[in-house]
């Protein structure tokens, strides 16, 4: 198992990427502090992984407030003795609507959570980390910190402002054998997609949005998310990595 004996703090991980990265993490041997907003989802990864012979806790969180990222590191740092690997990871989808329509309350609410809970993640686990020698931070960007599409523009703004912080956190980090990297995914099977199935188009345009003309699922992106906090990738450091089946990389 090659995160034996690490302590994990998952944001998200009710659901979706930080739900199957957490149970990932959990059969690589960490011992796993799930955050969610949502107490029963959260609970339910919990028993999931104590099922499976696990270690893990639940703590509420909304990562868009500072003071409550900051319990959830602390939590991990009481109950567990310290903090290995941070996965900021939760996320919210944002209303499709043009810029120039975009109300200014929906802007702020995507980027509370999506880029500023990134920050929050990084600076509580940041602190902690440098207080025990070292550590990992993982950051969900998204191929749209990359490349635009129409109507989602405080996504857009949100997730590539998660790529420039990692750099910067890494670079800032770098001293106290902190290393920090972020993952980009494409489209990938989870709740935020849910509703595109009952749309035929909608639902054909995503499949092909990858080049072999499916999506991915959030086993697929928890394993790249556990061999990062490993030291299998001890000198990867300050960049992304695209888990995308190369949407990213062709033209449509």
């Amino acid at each position: 198992m090659r995160l034996a004996g690490k302590v994990v703090v998952v944001t998200g991980g009710g659901s979706g990427i930080g739900r199957a990265s957490a149970r990932e993490f959990a059969r690589e041997g960490a011992k796993v502090v799930v955050g969610d907003i949502n107490h029963e989802t959260g609970q339910e990864v919990v028993s999931e992984i104590t099922a499976e012979g696990g270690d893990a806790v639940f703590h509420p969180v909304n990562t868009a407030d500072y003071g409550q990222v900051e319990a959830l590191v602390q939590r991990a740092v009481d109950h567990y003795g310290k903090l290995d690997v941070m996965f900021n990871n939760a996320g919210v989808g944002g209303m499709q609507v043009s810029v120039l329509e975009m109300p200014i309350e929906e802007y702020h609410r995507v980027v509370a959570v999506d880029q500023h809970g990134v920050f929050y993640g990084i600076r509580a686990a940041g602190r902690a980390m440098k207080e025990t020698g070292g550590g990992v931070i993982i950051n969900t960007a998204s191929v749209y910190g990359f490349i635009a599409d129409r109507r989602q523009f405080p996504y857009h703004a949100s997730k590539g402002a998660v790529v420039m912080m990692t750099k910067a956190a890494a670079l800032e980090l770098a001293p106290y054998g902190i290393r920090v990297v972020a993952i980009a995914p494409g489209l990938i099977d989870t709740h935020i997609v849910d509703g595109w199935r009952d749309n035929p188009a909608i639902w054909d345009a995503a499949q092909k949005a990858q080049m072999r003309r499916r999506m991915g699922t959030p086993e697929e992106v928890a394993k790249v998310v556990t061999f990062l906090a490993s030291d299998d990738a001890s000198f990867l450091n300050g960049h992304e990595f695209f888990v995308d089946d190369g949407a990213a990389s062709f033209k449509r």
